[in-house]
């Protein structure tokens, strides 16, 4: 099928070159030339596993290709999908304005019958209000069917998610457009959920909010944990081996971050408030993230008592593993924190460091993460990038002054690392 992009961040670049590695025709919109020129040479923004080599192979096959033109995109194909960003306002709410921007580009440029589709992550009754916006500006007055269909990806894992996704949510206002998103999707050999659009819309929000949330319980329980001797990755285990529970998202650490959890749940507390409900859960999900990077920080303080003048290795930058995403990252939170307490930080990720510099300009850059810890008083692993399990913990031991870790990931055993001599803080345990 012919099927349009508008928008090339994440979802956007990755559900395009999926949908073309499948077999689709895909044309992708950006404003940005500059990034459109990068991504018809077949680079990439972002650092996301397994992407370039797709990019690069569907572009050259001649089923991926890229445009600053969004008339172009519209008028190549008859489902367009919206995958603009929708970022978080200071009041918590989403503001929408690059998503009404993009309905009134499409209504402008429509001249035949479209399936409009609601890729990014937006609030319930959005659809209805992408319809008007379309309806209103669309010269032509051609008919049109708005579908939200929304993403389950993380970053890390994107292609992994979108080839092979445990399913698809349709949501629309007739049946006309459903017999096309079913034929997009039949490549992903993926079960189809056809709901309503605000069923669809609320579904992403609801998801994300009930992540958020089991993450803020593990972390809510590691405090016990650390209070009557328990391990709390012990706990875990047996929690999630119960099938109603499962094991995923029950990682205690220093708390979650990204570009998704924190705006997602503010922006589901909001829709809340709007509709006349107080989310109370919600908002104890909130307060126990941000009480978790306290805690973290206070260990720090607990055990070098006067950090300023203090040197700390900091291992990990990216608000998670496999990807160079540093948007609401606890790391850089962290970091943030040891700077205002007056120390000095040398620091590594495997693929974020670039993009964190503007972040932390006084921090030292070091490429290898076994020279971090040389000449600092402790070091922290702040991502559970799986490399820093490899790390030469001898080398580390001796390039400190002292042999002190903060693990905020739990990468690392207490028993042994006791054995080898360090003085270990983990999470829980």
């Amino acid at each position: 099928m012919k099927l349009t992009i508008i928008g090339t961040g994440y979802v956007g670049l990755v559900t395009g070159t999926c949908f073309a590695e499948v077999g689709h025709q895909v044309t992708c919109v950006d404003n940005d030339a500059t990034k459109v020129k990068l991504l018809q040479g077949g680079g990439i923004p972002i650092y996301e596993p397994g992407l370039q080599e797709l990019v690069q192979k569907n572009v050259a096959a001649g089923r991926l290709s890229f445009t600053s033109n969004t008339a172009e995109g519209v008028e190549k194909s008859d489902v367009i999908f919206i995958a603009v960003p929708t970022p978080p306002q200071p009041d918590g709410s989403v503001d929408m304005s690059f998503i009404e921007r993009v309905a009134r580009d499409i209504a402008g440029a429509m001249t035949s019958y479209k399936i409009i589709v609601d890729k990014s992550t937006v609030p319930v009754q959005t659809g209805d209000k992408v319809a008007e916006t379309i309806k209103r500006y669309c010269k032509a007055q051609v008919e049109f069917d708005v579908v939200s269909n929304p993403e389950f990806l993380r970053e890390g894992f994107a292609v992994e998610d979108l080839m092979h996704p445990d399913r698809v949510v349709i949501g629309v206002r007739t049946q006309r457009p459903v017999a096309a998103m079913k034929e997009i999707y039949t490549p992903f050999k993926a079960p189809i959920i056809v709901t309503d659009i605000n069923s669809a819309e609320l579904i992403k929000h609801a998801s994300n909010s009930f992540l958020a949330l089991k993450i803020s319980y593990i972390n809510a329980v590691s405090v016990l944990c650390e209070a009557t001797g328990a391990n709390v990755q012990e706990v875990a285990a047996g929690m999630g081996m119960d099938e109603r529970i499962g094991r995923r998202f029950l990682n205690a650490g220093i708390g979650f971050g990204g570009s998704c959890f924190p705006k997602d749940l503010s922006a589901f507390i909001k829709i809340s408030e709007q509709v006349g409900y107080n989310f109370r859960l919600l908002k104890e999900v909130q307060h126990i993230n941000s009480e978790q990077m306290q805690r973290f920080a206070k260990k720090i303080t607990d055990t070098l008592w006067v950090l300023k003048g203090k040197k700390i290795g900091v291992l990990g930058l990216a608000f998670k593993q496999n990807t160079d995403d540093v948007r609401s990252s606890p790391a850089i939170e962290l970091c943030q924190l040891l700077l205002k307490e007056g120390a000095t930080l040398r620091v590594h990720d495997p693929k974020a460091m670039d993009k964190a510099r503007p972040l932390l300009p006084n921090a030292t850059y070091v490429e290898d993460m076994n020279d971090v810890a040389e000449g600092c008083d402790a070091l922290v692993v702040a991502t559970e990038w799986d490399e820093f399990k490899k790390l030469d913990l001898e080398k580390a031991r001796k390039g400190l002054s002292h042999p002190i870790m903060f693990d905020g990931r739990n990468l690392f055993d207490p028993q042994e690392m006791e054995r080898l001599g360090w003085i270990y803080k983990s999470v829980g345990r």
